[in-house]
């Protein structure tokens, strides 16, 4: 896989030196934005459609992004739904996530240490709620700072400081909000050692004081980092719809002393 070009010639910006900045613009887009549509890069980035279409077929071609159909939740309009693009795991490995390894040997000799099996887990479990609790201090400021209806919102803005890219929007039917983290720098490591995603889930219902559910995770090859927080005061005259299902898990799970909030990085969407 040919990676996203990082630098142009130290004599000056030649016209190739120009493409691949702006191919590597547009794979950033995906990546702090999530899956997105030529239009939506197009907009974004204020170039023609025409020119995203050329930079997202080189991507394709280098194995950067992937073509996806648009997911659309409710009654969907005639024609063929909107492609959109996403990173693909090579295309997350140019950018920053060269300590994979070294993280995951860490665990393993954790796990080891500790004895293996379920008390081997459980030391894993241990160390990622430790990491998990160091960020959730400064998240909790910020939380404090905002009415209750605003802190999805300020959770999001404090996880995207720390290079989650995360966002908030209102989940379909209005049944709540979804967090999305269009990144995670320990995607690999919590693939092989979902105590990760579990501790972070955790963090989020504690700090938002609800049950909240984790719909996708780029750990198990979704597009994006999905949590689910319920709406805790519907508005007057609604009635609060349940949160979207999550899917069945794709492999056992590897813990076995997992709450209902730790479904994270097990139940993608």
């Amino acid at each position: 896989m040919a990676a996203p070009a990082t630098g142009g010639a130290a004599s000056g910006p030649s016209a190739q030196d120009e493409q691949h900045g702006t191919r590597n613009k547009v794979a950033r887009s995906v990546l702090d934005h999530g899956p997105s549509t030529a239009a939506e890069l197009a907009l974004r980035l204020e170039l023609t459609q025409a020119a995203v279409r050329r930079h997202l077929d080189a991507l394709v071609a280098e194995g950067v992004v992937e073509p996806r159909d648009k997911r659309v939740y409710g009654s969907r309009g005639r024609g063929r739904p909107a492609k959109v693009f996403a990173l693909t795991d090579c295309g997350r490995d140019a950018f920053d996530q060269a300590y994979d390894e070294l993280a995951a040997d860490a665990l393993r000799w954790i796990a080891r240490t500790a004895g293996d099996g379920e008390v081997g887990e459980a030391a894993v479990a241990a160390f990622a709620r430790a990491r998990v609790e160091a960020q959730a201090e400064k998240y909790q400021e910020a939380l404090e700072r905002v009415v209750p209806e605003d802190r999805v919102r300020a959770l999001a803005q404090a996880l995207t400081a720390d290079g989650y890219a995360a966002t908030a929007r209102d989940a379909p039917a209005q049944a709540g909000e979804q967090l999305c983290q269009h990144h995670c720098p320990v995607a690999h490591t919590a693939e092989q050692f979902p105590q990760l995603c579990e501790a972070e889930t955790e963090v989020f219902s504690r700090l938002l004081g609800t049950h909240v559910q984790r719909l996708a995770t780029i750990a198990h090859g979704d597009g994006v980092c999905t949590t689910f927080i319920p709406r805790t005061h519907p508005h007057p005259g609604t009635v609060a719809a349940r949160p979207p299902a999550a899917r069945t898990p794709a492999r056992p799970p590897k813990t076995s002393n997992a709450t209902n909030v730790n479904d994270a990085g097990r139940n993608p969407a």
